[in-house]
């Protein structure tokens, strides 16, 4: 891909709410989520990444069947599935409407088991066109909450790739390393940080980047207590565009590019494999 060809993109901080109980707060969320898509879109962006979280974060207190004090089995029936949807529905039809590919993460309803903790991948046409499952899912959530994935996801816009990661998978090396192997170009991660410092995950986020000398956009959670900020590292693993420390909701704004030092660290990671496999 020649030098100059770029693709700029935004990434997203907002604000996360746990009850999927609350119409009310569902309805802010989608709000929220929609004013960011125009601020991105008015910003030239061809697309903008959202966080885990973004339309609800379900609490495993308000979920449990057992609780608030006891954590046991979610009980599902009490979402509010109707608004989720229609807020969902909302922001795809928003998206064909500016003509700005979104990744939403949201609750994926499952008809026989427990739902997923998914991503949705929508178009500039306004259509879903991919969703990606999280997979390294938490103990508590394989355990009470969600049903996991399964495998890697990637999707092609003005030719670059990108593959989609949530929440604890940027714990695990591994599942970026597939991503190489998949010859992703950028890797969108989207991680809902509601309680404690998390500024590891940014330390994370930039060696991930420079281990696998790929792009990076960290969407979070719009809360300046947790450390975290949403951005954006290049593939040396540096940050090249941040939202606002003060943990207000925001876009941030970068110009994905590729170069011959990524082909050349491509190139180096496919040989050496070869030769130690062989």
């Amino acid at each position: 891909m020649p030098e100059e060809t770029t693709l700029r993109f935004a990434v997203a901080q907002s604000t996360v709410h746990e009850d999927p109980t609350n119409a009310t707060l569902l309805r802010e969320s989608g709000d929220e989520v929609r004013g960011l898509m125009r601020q991105a879109a008015t910003a030239g962006a061809r697309l903008v990444h959202f966080t885990e979280g973004a339309i609800c974060f379900p609490s495993k207190r308000v979920m449990s069947s057992l609780g608030p004090d006891e954590i046991g089995p979610s009980d599902w029936t009490k979402a509010d599935w109707a608004v989720l949807q229609d807020e969902l529905d909302q922001i795809t039809r928003l998206a064909g409407q500016l003509g700005i590919w979104t990744v939403i993460p949201s609750v994926h309803q499952l008809p026989d088991a427990r739902p997923h903790n998914s991503a949705y991948v929508v178009s500039d046409k306004g259509q879903v066109v991919a969703r990606y499952d999280d997979r390294a899912l938490s103990t508590t959530k394989v355990t009470w909450m969600y049903t996991p994935g399964t495998a890697p996801v990637t999707f092609e816009l003005d030719g670059y790739r990108f593959g989609l990661a949530i929440g604890l998978d940027m714990l695990f090396p591994e599942f970026f390393t597939e991503y190489d192997r998949l010859g992703v170009d950028a890797v969108l991660v989207s991680y809902a940080s509601t309680h404690g410092p998390n500024r590891h995950i940014g330390v994370q986020a930039c060696g991930t980047a420079a281990n696998n000398t790929c792009w990076i956009s960290l969407a979070v959670t719009a809360n300046s207590q947790t450390g975290l900020v949403a951005g954006v590292t290049n593939p040396r693993g540096e940050w090249v565009a941040q939202a606002p420390e003060d943990g207000r909701p925001a876009i941030a704004v970068a110009e994905l590019r590729l170069d011959d030092w990524t082909d050349v660290g491509r190139t180096f990671r496919r040989r050496t494999r070869e030769r130690i496999s062989s």
